[in-house]
């Protein structure tokens, strides 16, 4: 199949839940080698259906540890033998934190949602850079920015750490795609409207929050779900988009033009 990624030895940051489980298990359903990795481990049914599906590893740990990072991408050139596709999902909400209006948002609130949003990213896409270009031949990664980065929508979406962090990945995103697309490497972004995951959980049982979906996604009539992110993911990472770098795709049920 022309985009296929049958064969490419993958990585998922943040592969154990939501957005990130459905694209561990529809790359795996299109033939890639992959490794994942999350904050939690697998749940016990998960894990035994991306096994039967031939997952090489999953590790637990956090994203935005060094530490954790460099384990997760030696495990993965142990594993798979090198390395060519990186997707970055993982990423939380700061709320419970102290993110929140510009006005309201704590320090804490600040550094705890730009380090799980944004430090994360920064370490994995640098441990990627790395990788491809110690083997000489090219590389994708995928990163995950917000809609709320591209069309803001307070009061109800009012959390300016996790916003300016989203905005920031697509900033970081576009710099590395023209650096280092002379090497064979794209970088490209999906920015995906609310979708159904765990961590939306707050939102989804918003009434209010419920009935503005109806009418800002309207192509979803609400909420999107894990694998319209996981397909367009699928897209991004394999042949098909070979001439694709520097891309930010609104994932968003049409949020960002209703």
């Amino acid at each position: 199949m022309a985009g296929s990624i049958a064969g490419k030895r993958c990585v998922i940051v943040g592969g154990t839940s939501g957005i990130g489980l459905a694209a561990a298990e529809l790359f795996l359903q299109e033939g890639a080698n992959l490794v994942v990795g999350g904050r939690s481990p697998l749940a016990e049914g998960d894990s035994e259906r991306l096994s039967a599906l031939g997952l090489s590893a999953c590790l637990a740990g956090e994203a935005a540890d060094a530490a954790f990072v460099e384990q997760l991408f030696e495990a993965a050139k142990d594993r798979l033998g090198g390395l060519d596709v990186v997707f970055h999902v993982a990423g939380s909400s700061g709320r419970g934190h102290g993110d929140g209006p510009l006005h309201e948002c704590t320090d804490d609130g600040w550094n705890h949602t730009l380090r799980a949003n944004l430090t994360s990213v920064f370490l994995s896409n640098r441990a990627a850079i790395r990788t491809f270009r110690a083997q000489g031949s090219g590389g994708v990664i995928l990163n995950l920015a917000s809609v709320l980065s591209l069309s803001p929508a307070p009061p109800l979406f009012d959390t300016i750490a996790y916003t300016a962090a989203k905005g920031a990945i697509i900033s970081l995103s576009r710099l590395a795609a023209a650096r280092y697309a002379a090497e064979g490497i794209r970088v490209n972004v999906i920015a995906p409207g609310l979708v159904d995951t765990p961590m939306s959980l707050r939102a989804m049982q918003d009434p209010a929050i419920q009935a503005f979906l109806r009418e800002k996604q309207p192509l979803a009539s609400g909420a999107c779900q894990p694998t319209d992110i996981a397909q367009a993911a699928l897209f991004l990472c394999g042949e098909s988009a070979r001439m694709i770098t520097g891309a930010v795709l609104a994932v968003d049920a049409g949020w960002s033009v209703s």
